[in-house]
């Protein structure tokens, strides 16, 4: 049987040194027990096919067909050689393609939510591949998970909280959190406030449940629950409330610092968690670049 023949000399020599070229040669043949197909096939002379026939069974130990006039067959080494060897080329042409998928940059889309400047990271990967198309792409609060998992994107900076199944997630650095009010609020103009400053004040709701009870710290200490506030779907229906007076909210100071509205203003937020902003990419993904853009994500982005 062939695991027997695999343990004779024959390995010691042969094995370890099979020719690939001869293996597709002894499927093609055995795919149509014809010498004269299968050469046609693959392009080379009948003669030379049965050269590398004979090649093969020198390397294995063993005949692995039986040709006569009655046509050609495998033998019973054969049958047990076939599958692994089939099994063999799939491996080789998955390993190639995997090989060159990652040694070469092709493409890349990074994706980044409101506030967070991508810019450095991805000017540092385009400068270290020059031959990569890197292409960037904003997404909206709830989007990062989805469009990674469904490969809009590869790569998202993006805030915590996120779910990440499936996903691989590095924190890159802290930031800090801002109570967003309207100009007119009693606490505009304040140096700083606590959540018991806003004890009664509502917060708009998200529809996401995670995400809603991250940003509007419910609970809050003491396990009290936080007050409700408007449902909104998109952060500019809640800057609508907020505007109004109608809600404050919490915020990442990122917001701040790339400007909002002339009729809102923040204030610092003391006695809370810092947020996280993070690098996300797909858990699986073995890219090249996918792994350089991480890497470009620490050095320039990290605080």
């Amino acid at each position: 049987m062939i695991k027997d023949l695999f343990r004779t000399t024959s390995y010691a020599c042969g094995m370890r040194d099979l020719d690939l070229r001869l293996v597709r040669c002894f499927t093609t043949v055995a795919s149509h027990l014809h010498y004269g197909r299968a050469a046609a096939e693959l392009r080379i002379a009948q003669p030379s096919l049965s050269r590398q026939i004979s090649r093969l069974e020198a390397q294995v130990g063993t005949r692995l067909l039986d040709r006569s006039r009655q046509g050609t067959r495998l033998t019973e080494a054969g049958e047990e050689f076939l599958p692994h060897a089939r099994e063999l080329l799939r491996s080789s042409e998955q390993a190639v393609a995997a090989a060159r998928a990652a040694a070469r940059p092709t493409r890349i889309t990074v994706g980044h939510t409101a506030g967070l400047i991508v810019t450095p990271a991805v000017q540092d990967l385009r400068r270290k591949h020059p031959d990569a198309d890197v292409r960037t792409l904003h997404l909206e609060w709830h989007e990062p998970r989805g469009a990674l998992l469904d490969r809009r994107v590869d790569a998202a900076l993006t805030r915590l909280p996120l779910r990440t199944g499936d996903l691989r997630v590095t924190v890159l650095h802290d930031e800090q959190k801002l109570l967003l009010v309207a100009r007119g609020h009693r606490l505009a103009g304040r140096g700083s406030v606590t959540l018991d400053d806003i004890e009664g004040e509502p917060i708009p709701r998200f529809p996401d449940p995670e995400w809603d009870a991250y940003w509007r710290i419910d609970p809050r200490p003491g396990g009290r629950p936080a007050p409700d506030g408007p449902p909104v779907d998109t952060i500019e229906d809640k800057l609508e409330h907020i505007a109004a007076g109608q809600a404050v909210a919490i915020v990442p100071a990122a917001l701040h610092a790339v400007g909002i509205r002339p009729d809102l203003t923040t204030v610092p937020l003391h006695g809370v968690e810092p947020g996280h902003v993070v690098v996300a990419t797909r858990a699986a993904d073995r890219s090249r670049l996918v792994a350089a853009f991480r890497a470009s994500a620490r050095d320039c982005l990290s605080r």
